[in-house]
């Protein structure tokens, strides 16, 4: 498995969809998906110049983070999993940027136990999957409001998973969903931290940036298959 050769590929692809959207490389923040993932196979690539890492379990995040405690250049690292309340201050202590507040609940218990003000997004369930945590899109504009009140977060955007699909096509409409809602969210509060949406990985991450995200989270497509 050629982390380099991966990375290579990705960006490119990268590339390709940011210009059709009309923005370039640089305006996607590349999330390299290291669950499971070694610290050996990190450093490989870190050492090709991926800077963000996302952790899917709070323990995971933790060890890994141990790991690179005082390196010259560490991961930054993302909680992107599903995060259980009582992991909220280990989560806030240590993630960069938790993806995943799906609930007034985890909001305000992030809000209370975080040591400073944390960065967060929004977890958008814009396909309405019950198998898929997220706060449905009718609901998200209302709930904004809610985080708006909470002085220790810092709303930054929002993030979704779509579906599973064979074609990624097929997803084209949630993000769609996800980037007006992103516009209308931006346009409706006073909040130019809001900047982030966070959508595609690597089955889709192309359609989901030609769609407007800023953010892919991508694993398989550079660490290859867990």
């Amino acid at each position: 498995m050629d982390i380099a050769h991966n990375l290579e590929d990705t960006r490119r692809r990268i590339a390709r969809a940011a210009a059709i959207s009309g923005r370039t490389a640089q305006d996607i923040t590349l999330v390299a998906v290291s669950k499971t993932v070694d610290s050996s196979r990190i450093r490989e690539a870190l050492n090709c110049g991926v800077t963000h890492f996302g952790e899917n379990k709070v323990q995971d995040l933790l060890a890994k983070a141990r790991e690179f405690d005082g390196a010259d250049n560490p991961p930054i690292w993302h909680m992107i999993g599903r995060l259980q309340t009582n992991k909220a201050k280990a989560a806030a202590e240590t993630a960069a940027l938790i993806h995943s507040v799906d609930s007034l609940r985890l909001a305000e218990e992030i809000n209370r136990r975080a040591p400073s003000p944390v960065d967060i997004l929004l977890q958008v369930n814009a396909a309405n999957e019950d198998t898929k945590a997220g706060i449905d899109a009718e609901s998200a504009k209302a709930f904004v409001q809610h985080l708006q009140l909470l002085p220790n977060l810092n709303l930054r955007g929002l993030m979704t998973i779509a579906p599973a699909v064979e074609n990624p096509e097929g997803n084209r409409d949630v993000f769609g969903i996800m980037h007006n809602l992103f516009v209308d969210i931006l346009g409706s509060f006073d909040n130019n931290r809001f900047t982030l949406l966070s959508m595609g990985m690597t089955s889709d991450f192309e359609v989901a940036i030609e769609e407007g995200s800023n953010m892919v989270r991508i694993g398989t497509g550079i660490f290859g298959e867990r």
